[in-house]
């Protein structure tokens, strides 16, 4: 069951800066590849899939001739009361003997049937596919997110303990009273506790991660800091959800369900029909008569018939399989609607949220421009007192948190655009070399030239 499926191009995701050349161990297209040699549950559905494909030849087979042979040896004693005579003998034999299937209708069936099992087996094992470059994707943003985390809660600590320090230095000198102090002090104390938070929350990351690729990972190469993400393409969300309803691995895997589970119908009326076989058999048996002077005799024999079954009664097994593989085609049916709906509505939320997602990560850097301009201004007016120093603490705590708000962001954009792409059926390697692309140090600006001295 081949479906054709429309070429949209995933959601074009461009850096500002070029990529840096050679990729180091602890980036994302290594970090994937990782995952796909040592993730457990990635290898399970390998395993499943090995084991999917065999269903073809195991329908095949049963549509192909089946022979077998037999072989006994029987040792007899023979004590005749009439005759008051006792002897012994042995007789040997061996038989061959082949069928040929002419008509079995469920045999044929059940031959369609596994033709529609590997089609199964292969879209769960596309689901599992992109379920790994997701989990992946997931866990390696969230160790950034993490390490983000950590880094502003420690130039927060930083910076709240020179506030600190200076509302110390004014209290002593008399500028300022002691409430400033014990204020700076409380924002310290909470932030040394954010900062260990963060820091547990980091070595859970990593502990997720490791799960995943089976060691402890490298360190990660982050995103960029000025890249620019491209809103999904085509940017229409219909033409999406179409393509999710007809592509998705789900669904397509249900499709195969309903298939199985319509002709499983016709496999248990079969139950009612007549079976013809070709029988072709050869006999050899070997018997040595004492009576005769131990005298061999031999005889061979060969058959070719046709051969007719009818069943006629079975207790009403039959009707009763097949009202129940009705049932069983009614709920695939309705499991392949609810497939389809959920489909549709992953595409939409996804879409959905990598365009908001988008508009969130610009509207915050902006924020974040304006939240720095407002710290230098209170920490100018505090110097002059205009401000007090909870003020400036406000101001600082904002400049923080809209940091990790912007990369928390950036990162759940990106997982918001592979998740749009695995709805519709369309994520692959690719992608993940795409987000791979994202990733590097960025560049220190080059120093300006020392100005020349004037002669």
């Amino acid at each position: 069951m081949k479906m054709k499926r429309p070429t949209f191009t995933l959601m074009t995701l461009a850096v500002g800066l070029a990529f840096a050349e050679g990729a180091c161990a602890g980036d994302f297209l290594a970090t994937y590849r990782l995952a796909r040699q040592n993730d457990a549950q990635f290898a399970s559905a390998r395993a499943s899939l090995e084991a999917g494909l065999e269903k073809l030849p195991q329908g095949r087979a049963q549509l192909l001739p089946v022979i077998n042979a037999a072989g006994n040896t029987t040792h007899n004693d023979v004590d005749n009361k009439t005759t008051d005579t006792q002897f012994s003998f042995n007789s040997n034999g061996w038989s061959v003997t082949l069928t040929q299937p002419l008509f079995r209708w469920q045999n044929l069936v059940a031959y369609k049937q596994s033709a529609y099992q590997v089609l199964q087996a292969e879209a769960q094992f596309g689901q599992a596919t992109q379920d790994l470059i997701v989990r992946v994707a997931q866990a390696y943003f969230d160790v950034l997110a993490a390490q983000d985390n950590l880094d502003f809660s420690k130039a927060n600590k930083i910076a709240i303990a020179e506030q600190l320090a200076q509302a110390k230095r004014n209290f002593e000198v008399g500028t300022a009273t002691i409430t400033d102090t014990n204020e700076a002090q409380a924002r310290y104390d909470l932030a040394t506790a954010q900062e260990i938070s963060a820091n547990n929350a980091g070595e859970v990351a990593q502990q997720s991660l490791q799960q995943i690729i089976g060691r402890a990972p490298d360190a990660l190469t982050p995103l960029r800091s000025k890249l620019q993400l491209d809103p999904p393409q085509p940017a229409v969300m219909d033409d999406w959800v179409k393509s999710a309803r007809a592509n998705n691995f789900v669904v397509k895997g249900n499709e195969a369900v309903f298939e199985i589970s319509t002709r499983e119908v016709d496999r248990q009326r079969a139950g009612h029909y007549p079976n013809i076989d070709v029988v072709a058999s050869f006999q050899d048996n070997t018997t040595q008569n004492v009576q005769t002077g131990g005298a061999r005799s031999n005889v061979t024999q060969g058959q070719v018939a046709l051969q007719l079954n009818l069943p006629l009664y079975a207790g009403g097994s039959v009707l009763s399989r097949t009202r129940e593989a009705v049932g069983l085609k009614e709920k695939a049916r309705h499991d392949l609607e609810t497939s389809r709906r959920a489909a549709e509505f992953n595409a939409r939320q996804s879409y959905l949220n990598v365009t908001n997602g988008m508009a969130q990560v610009t509207a915050l850097e902006q924020a974040l421009v304006s939240s720095e301009t407002a710290l230098q201004s209170n920490k100018v007016g505090y110097e002059v007192g205009v401000r007090i120093n909870i003020d400036v603490l406000n101001a600082q705590q904002q400049v923080f948190q809209t940091k990790r708000d912007l990369s928390r962001a950036r990162y759940d954009t990106i997982l918001h655009g592979l998740r749009l792409k695995a709805a519709s059926g369309s994520l692959s390697e690719g992608d993940a070399e795409a987000v791979n692309r994202l990733l590097g140090y960025d560049q220190p600006a080059p120093a300006s030239p020392a100005p020349k001295p004037r002669r």
